[in-house]
Formats: C-alpha cells, sequence, structure tokens
C-alpha cells in the first residue's frame, strides 16, 4: 500500500526526473566549452584617421567598449587610415568584407551618394550634432539612411554616434574679414561643404585628414578646415599656419560613424547586437565628455605654447555661408529624390527641436563673462 500522500509511480516518475535533470545538467555544464571551442568572433576594422590623432583614440575606445562588454566574445581590432586601404575607400572595404568594419564621417562618403553628407555637412537647420543625432534616433534618420545605403548597394549596417562641436572656419595665412577673402583660395574641405567653399569662390581639395598638412605645407593648399582643437594640433596645423578662423556654419552638426560590413553583423548572435547597439550609445557620451576635455586644454595650449591666434569668423560670412548652402541644397533636392526626403525630414524635426530650445535654454554667456570675463576675473566665491 503505498504512503499517505504518494501516488503510484512515484518513485518511476522521480527516477525520470533526476535522469532527465542529470543530462541538462551535463548540457549546461557543456555549453561554455562548445562556445570556448569556437572562439571570440574577430573583426578587423581601420579607420579614416591618422594613428596619432584623437579620432582614431575615440575608434580605439569603441572597440575596447565592445570588447569588455562582450567579455571578449567578440574582439574588434582598429587599424589606422591607410593601413588596409586609404581613407576615402573605407565605404567600398567594408561593404566587399575587405574590411569587417570601420570609424569615419557620412560626409567621406559623398561621392557615392550626396544626402550622405547631410548628416553633418552643414549648418543642421540650428541644430547641433547632438540634436541631430536625436533625429536619427527618434526622427526618422535612421530608416532614411538605411535606405540611402540600400539606394547605392552597400552591404553595410551604419551607427552614427559622437557629436561634434561646432567645426573652425579653417586655418588661413591671415584673417578673413569678409567672404571675398575666400575667393581664389586653395581650400581643403569635405561633404557638402565642398560645394559650399566652391560657391564662395575657392577651389576646393578634398583630402583626408593625414594629407592636410603637408599639402599646407608644399603650397598646394593655401588654407584648409579639418575639425578641432586637439587633432589640428597633433596633425601640425601650428607648425604652418598661425592663423585660426573659429566658427563656422559649414559643419555644425557632425558626428561620426560606426560601420560593419552588414553580413558579418547579420551573422552575430542577437545578444551580441545589443551589445553593440548600447556600446554605441555609451562610446557616443564618453567621446563628448573626452573632446571637451582634451579639445579645451589643446586649445588653451595653441595660444600660450604655440603662438596661435584665433579669431571669430565675421557674421557676414556666416550669413553668405547660409545663403549659398541653401542655394546647393536646392539644387541637390532638385536633382535627387532621397535628397529631398532627408531635408525636409530634418527641417521638420529641427523646426520643432530648435524652437524647444531656443524658448527653454537658457544663454550661458552671462554666466561666463559673470565669472570669468575681464569684470569678474577678480571675483572670488
Amino acid at each position: 500500500m503505498a504512503k499517505a500522500g504518494a501516488l503510484p509511480g512515484d518513485k518511476t516518475s522521480r527516477r525520470k526526473f533526476l535522469s532527465g535533470a542529470a543530462v541538462a545538467g551535463a548540457a549546461i555544464i557543456a555549453a561554455p566549452s562548445v562556445v570556448e571551442a569556437q572562439g571570440p568572433v574577430r573583426m578587423r576594422w581601420q579607420s579614416t584617421w591618422p594613428s596619432k590623432d584623437i579620432f582614431h583614440e575615440f575608434a580605439i575606445d569603441f572597440a575596447k567598449k565592445v570588447n569588455d562588454m562582450t567579455g571578449g566574445d567578440l574582439n574588434i581590432e582598429v587599424l589606422p587610415a591607410g593601413a588596409v586601404v586609404p581613407a576615402f575607400g573605407l565605404l567600398d572595404a567594408v561593404s566587399g568584407g575587405t574590411l569587417d568594419g570601420g570609424h569615419g564621417v557620412l560626409a567621406y562618403h559623398y561621392g557615392k551618394q550626396t544626402a550622405l553628407a547631410l548628416w553633418g555637412s552643414g549648418p543642421g537647420f540650428a541644430m547641433d550634432a547632438n540634436m541631430l543625432l536625436a533625429w536619427h534616433k527618434y526622427g526618422g534618420g535612421r530608416e532614411l539612411l538605411a535606405k540611402l545605403y540600400e539606394s547605392i548597394g552597400a552591404n553595410v549596417v551604419s551607427f552614427p554616434y559622437g557629436p561634434m562641436p561646432t567645426q573652425p572656419l579653417g586655418w588661413f595665412k591671415k584673417p578673413v574679414a569678409k567672404a571675398e577673402d575666400l575667393n581664389g583660395l586653395k581650400f581643403r574641405t569635405v561633404g557638402i561643404s565642398i560645394d559650399v567653399f566652391t560657391g564662395l569662390g575657392a577651389a576646393v581639395n578634398a583630402l583626408p585628414g593625414g594629407e592636410i598638412v603637408a599639402a599646407l605645407d608644399r603650397g598646394l593648399l593655401d588654407a584648409a578646415e579639418f575639425n578641432n582643437a586637439s587633432s589640428d594640433r597633433v596633425l601640425g596645423f601650428p607648425d604652418v599656419s598661425k592663423i585660426c578662423m573659429l566658427q563656422s556654419y559649414h559643419q555644425n552638426a557632425e558626428q561620426f560613424e560606426i560601420l560593419f560590413n552588414k553580413t558579418k553583423y547579420d551573422a552575430l548572435p542577437e545578444k551580441m547586437k545589443a551589445i553593440i547597439t548600447n556600446a554605441v550609445e555609451a562610446a557616443s557620451q564618453d567621446m563628448h565628455w573626452k573632446a571637451i576635455d582634451r579639445y579645451s586644454k589643446d586649445y588653451s595650449e595653441m595660444q600660450t605654447q604655440d603662438d596661435v591666434k584665433f579669431y571669430k569668423t565675421p557674421e557676414a560670412v556666416l550669413k553668405r555661408q547660409l545663403e549659398v548652402y541653401d542655394e546647393v541644397v536646392a539644387k541637390k533636392a532638385a536633382e535627387n529624390p532621397i535628397f529631398r526626403e532627408v531635408l525636409d525630414s530634418q527641417i521638420a524635426f529641427a523646426r520643432r527641436a530648435t524652437q524647444w530650445e531656443q524658448d527653454t535654454v537658457v544663454g550661458r554667456r552671462l554666466v561666463f563673462d559673470h565669472y570669468f570675463g575681464p569684470d569678474g576675473a577678480s571675483k572670488k566665491i
């Protein structure tokens, strides 16, 4: 007779359960060894930046975040520009599988599809780079970018990230006092800015970052822009020029781009894709913080140690930039329907977002002058 509370067959059921549990436990124990046997996923990347540039450092920072967050299950190695392909050849190399991924800017693909340069090459319709990234994530930009790459047959997955501060007008032999001073200058820039500076009368040469200073030194360029105090300093701009014009609308809202070969990316486990997505956003903010720290130090030291003179670009030049930009994008939009689509999407988002920002965010100039201006220099709290 069975004991109270027990059912016939309980011992048999229990034996089956324990046997099954043992098998399942063995499978759980064996699972890590299967992963270990396969080894980590290794990717070879290239940036579009010289190894000494802080931009290459940003690329390495992103790779390290992914490598760390995956516990080494994904291992990304980042090579500098030119290690495998020239800087402007990154998109083709990643799309074709020569490289598994890369780090650059969308404006470098301007020759493939002009609408790609709308991610950062221009005034941003009063948005800064962080607001443009907000448009990309929440305002339809991500879907439009995927559509753009599909339209040119690029086998890539793109993650714009890393909001850049406003870029200088550039390095010159003498200060720019009016828009006419740009007329006839042999000038370096990229993206839609090629058309804008051409419209301002310059003879434009689109060179990658690592080639600019040598071109200035040899007289192949009269003036050039690149990006920021840290990059400009380490690349050697103060060695060939002592005049830098700050503030411009030609690249007011640019960001970096993380590129994956789509076939390689699609083959990754979903968990690893989720880690990458979150690593992009973590790296984006970390890059922004590091830039504030490093750019401000180099900006100060270029004045105190390198004898560089910084000037603000006159408002008349800025206004002329906007007029020429409008002419350029109107022409591009008439020629290219997807350019028009991206443009309309950005303007609609910017109208709402910048109105909110202008009404909400207090100006900080008054605070700066209060503490650090001529009258505030002796203030003690």
